[in-house]
């Protein structure tokens, strides 16, 4: 069991976002037996967000919540718009908004208290010290009782923290995205944070084949999944399963082994959230668990991610990547 400041979160999460349709339609009473199935297969972390599906990926998880409350640690996140206002799609981080956002999210998924609540993304017109006191109000009233924040550099973190400790912070994180390597999960690591993996298996990049992207599926607008740099990356994902062959495991255990592998070597507790349609799937990526690779699996898959053409996101200033390019940039400046 891996614990994030006394909060048990399990080995391995489940992560709601493919249940709102991002990938294509999704049948609504599939996707809630889809998360029985992995409460039922042992995991405790199911983590939403308030702008999946616009608030309907909350009260899908608050149906499964209804029967199961004292089964699940619950996270989920706030921060970006559902619905634009005057200054069209962004981050709000204002003091004001996390109370009025939580409220939103405690009716939707039906509950009286968030275990584990997330600053989606940094709004860069205030600064994090202000978010964060305001959610610190909230862990005092036992409204939420644990504050997380995604896609924050490094040094974002190491403000946050000084204000109030902070329990995890979740980013992408898998053999090609491993930009967070660098600053953010030292930080993490040296201040006793949990990290918490997103998109693990590259977005199904990293287990199966990916050719071509249906219509309607949010892949598209990554740059990476692009035509022609989904081409140039290919070779990524054959060397994945190459050495899955080798190794006995599926592509998409080895890519949650790697993560496991990596998160014992940089020292920091680390729960990957893969998300799935497919309660098989499920089983598959729980199996990953005490999956030990060679080094020279290890040793195979550690250029691959110097190798990925195009970035992990659309709006690259949103993630943590973009912000710290931009810090490097003005600290050349100033040199």
């Amino acid at each position: 069991m891996t614990s994030f400041r006394g909060l048990d979160v399990g080995e391995q999460g489940f992560g709601g976002m493919a249940l709102a349709e991002v990938y294509g339609p999704a049948d609504t009473e599939a996707s809630l037996a889809t998360l029985h199935h992995a409460v039922d297969a042992g995991i405790r972390l199911i983590d939403t967000a308030d702008v999946y599906g616009g608030g309907s990926n909350e009260e899908l998880v608050g149906r499964l919540l209804k029967d199961r409350r004292d089964e699940v640690v619950l996270a989920t996140k706030f921060g970006i718009l559902r619905t634009p206002d005057a200054d069209g799609f962004r981050a709000r981080g204002d003091a004001a908004y996390p109370r009025q956002a939580v409220q939103a999210s405690l009716r939707r998924l039906g509950v009286d208290r968030i275990d584990l609540y997330y600053y989606h993304r940094v709004d860069p017109r205030v600064p994090i010290e202000e978010t964060v006191g305001a959610l610190a109000e909230l862990v005092r009233e036992g409204v939420i009782g644990h504050i997380g924040l995604s896609e924050v550099t490094a040094s974002e973190l190491e403000r946050a923290n000084a204000v109030h400790p902070i329990t995890a912070v979740q980013s992408e994180w898998s053999i090609w995205s491993r930009d967070v390597e660098a600053q953010v999960i030292p930080t993490a690591a040296r201040l006793g944070v949990g990290f918490v993996a997103y998109s693990p298996l590259g977005r199904g990049f990293l287990a199966s084949p990916v050719t071509e992207l249906p219509e309607g599926d949010l892949r598209r607008n990554f740059p990476r999944f692009q035509e022609e740099r989904l081409a140039a990356n290919a070779p990524i994902g054959e060397t994945v399963r190459r050495v899955a062959e080798a190794e006995g495991v599926t592509p998409a255990q080895l890519a949650l082994a790697w993560l496991a592998e990596r998160g014992r070597a940089l020292g920091v507790g680390v729960v990957p959230i893969p998300s799935t349609r497919r309660a098989e799937r499920i089983d598959e990526n729980l199996a990953a668990a005490g999956i030990r690779l060679s080094a020279e699996a290890l040793a195979a898959l550690e250029p691959l991610g110097a190798l990925v053409t195009g970035d992990r996101a659309r709006f690259v200033a949103d993630i943590s990547q973009g912000r710290e390019r931009a810090e490097a940039a003005d600290a050349a400046g100033n040199a």
